[in-house]
Order: C-alpha cells, then sequence, then structure tokens
C-alpha cells in the first residue's frame, strides 16, 4: 500500500506545526513570569504543578494533530492499494421513454433497468468510474462519470420517466461517448426496448467507433410486446443487436429481471490491478472529533478557576 499527495506542494505548511509548539512554550514562559511578577503564588503553585503542565501539553498535542490534518487534507491524500477492480469506465445509459413503462418484465421494463443499474453498480469493485445517463427523444446527463458511489447510487434513483416523446439511440451513444473521452478504456451499457423513432442507428454506430467506445445493449421485454398507456410495445432486438456488434460490444435479450442482472454482471470486466482512494474526508472527519475534544479540555480547565 502506497500513499500520494495529489497536490503535494501544500505540504510546505507543515513548518507551522513547530511553529505553533515554539510559540505555545514561548507563551507559557511569558505567563509564569507573570504570575510570579503579582505574587499569586497560588497560581504560581498551580502553573508548575504536574496537573496543569500535562494539560497544556495534552492541549499542544491535540492542536499539533488538528493542524497536521488539516494540511494533509489540503494537499489531498490518497491510498493506492492492490484489489480487483476494473479497468473500464462505464455509462449506463437507461431508456426512460414511455414504452419502458410495459409490464412483460415485472415490475416494469423502466423499474427492472433502474433496479438491475443499482445492482450492477454495487458489484463493481470501489475505484471505478461511472456515468448515469436517461434518454428517449432527447438525452439527459444525471450524473457525470465519477468513482463516488452516493453519486451514482443517488442518479440512479432518482430516474424517472420522460415527458418527452420517441426514442433517440444515437444522441444516447453520443451523449455517453462523450462523457467518456478521457478514459483509455471506455464502455457504454446502454438498457432499452430499441424502438427507434428518432435519428439513425448508423449514426450511433459511427460515432462509437469513431471514439473507440464499446457499447453493449440490452434488449428488455418479451417478443410478443408488453402493455403500455398507448398500446402494445414490442422490442426493437435488430437495432440494437447491430449496435452492439458494430462496436465490439455485447448483446443480450432479457425476458426477466434476473437475466437483466446476469447479463450485467458479464459486462463488467473485474480483475486484479490498482485501486486509488482519495481519504480526504476522513481526516476532516478526525480533525472535528479533536476541535471537540480540545474544547471540552480547555472548558474543563476553565472551571478550575473560579
Amino acid at each position: 500500500m502506497n500513499v500520494f499527495f495529489l497536490y503535494p506542494e501544500y505540504l510546505f505548511l507543515l513548518f507551522l506545526v513547530p511553529l505553533l509548539t515554539l510559540l505555545h512554550w514561548v507563551s507559557l514562559r511569558i505567563r509564569r513570569k507573570r504570575v510570579i511578577k503579582f505574587a499569586n503564588f497560588d497560581a504560581v503553585a498551580r502553573i508548575k504543578g504536574i496537573e496543569l503542565y500535562s494539560k497544556n501539553v495534552t492541549s499542544l498535542v491535540i492542536t499539533c494533530c488538528i493542524l497536521l490534518l488539516l494540511i494533509f487534507s489540503i494537499a489531498r491524500p490518497t491510498l493506492e492499494y492492490e484489489a480487483r477492480t476494473s479497468s473500464v469506465a462505464f455509462v449506463v445509459a437507461i431508456d426512460n421513454s414511455r414504452s419502458m413503462e410495459a409490464r412483460d418484465i415485472e415490475p416494469t421494463r423502466f423499474d427492472a433497468a433502474k433496479e438491475s443499474a443499482m445492482s450492477f453498480h454495487d458489484s463493481l469493485p470501489s475505484g471505478t468510474a461511472m456515468g448515469v445517463v436517461s434518454f428517449s427523444g432527447n438525452s439527459v446527463i444525471e450524473q457525470t462519470v465519477t468513482k463516488d458511489r452516493a453519486l451514482i447510487e443517488r442518479a440512479i434513483s432518482n430516474l424517472d420517466f420522460s415527458s418527452l416523446g420517441g426514442t433517440d439511440l444515437a444522441e444516447a451513444v453520443e451523449a455517453s461517448s462523450n462523457m467518456l473521452n478521457k478514459y483509455s478504456k471506455k464502455s457504454i451499457i446502454l438498457i432499452s426496448d430499441g424502438q427507434l423513432n428518432v435519428g439513425t442507428i448508423e449514426n450511433a454506430i459511427e460515432y462509437a467507433k469513431a471514439r473507440n467506445v464499446q457499447v453493449n445493449t440490452i434488449a428488455v421485454g418479451t417478443r410478443e410486446g408488453g402493455q403500455t398507456s398507448y398500446g402494445i410495445s414490442t422490442v426493437d432486438e435488430d437495432s440494437l443487436k447491430s449496435l452492439a456488434y458494430n462496436t465490439g460490444g455485447l448483446f443480450f435479450f432479457v425476458t426477466q429481471k434476473n437475466e437483466l442482472r446476469l447479463s450485467l454482471k458479464k459486462i463488467a470486466e473485474i480483475e486484479p490491478g490498482v485501486v486509488q482512494q482519495e481519504i480526504t474526508s476522513y481526516l476532516i472527519i478526525i480533525s472535528i472529533i479533536l476541535f471537540f475534544i480540545e474544547y471540552a479540555l480547555i472548558n474543563a480547565k476553565l472551571m478550575e478557576f473560579p
């Protein structure tokens, strides 16, 4: 396991720690001289006593620890360790057009897609980059590519049906591909019933191939179709199959929710690798706890002097 800092230039602030220590002892020495000057022998005895001396040392140690933690937090420390990980950055694009309300997959195609996307995300190792897109007649970036698991979970949970009609697979592929520009290995997971009625599948294929993006497609629904508010919705298997095969991705036709989850697991490329995890938030939490401990010690000390 290795530790490195994203902004090591801020570590020069560490000189403040010995400076703080020096100021503390100078201040304590000045206080002693003042007490002797005013002949407050009771106070002299307390200052020379082990109890107050130890409390000053304790306060100094805690203050130095808080300062160290804050300096390290600014420098953004990151742990680097070996673990099972995925070297691929993913964007999950979920069709939220009205055709996805069909109930040929319980509870609906859309709900099954959301639940499975969440399950897929949970199965990915820590440190895997992922983004979320919803699409119908247009595409919406619900969450840019991030390694923050809480943000991804929130984005998937908040997905809802679009008020815009149509299904534009080409725009979904374009939006998802653009989110993956800075990654070397990139993969789109497109979950839809494939009812393409805006744009062309050829445009989607050309765009993905030009950017070296693998598009995995999952067709959700049954070949018999499912009932929606506007009638029976069937699955356009050919469009989704063509998109996957022509971009080097995988194609799955799923008719049950458990099949959808299994398909997503097959797409993830989990292998031994190096994982990076920033620990700034943990250091800040520890510094806050130490601050309250020091506050309690200072108040306890003040109560000793009526």
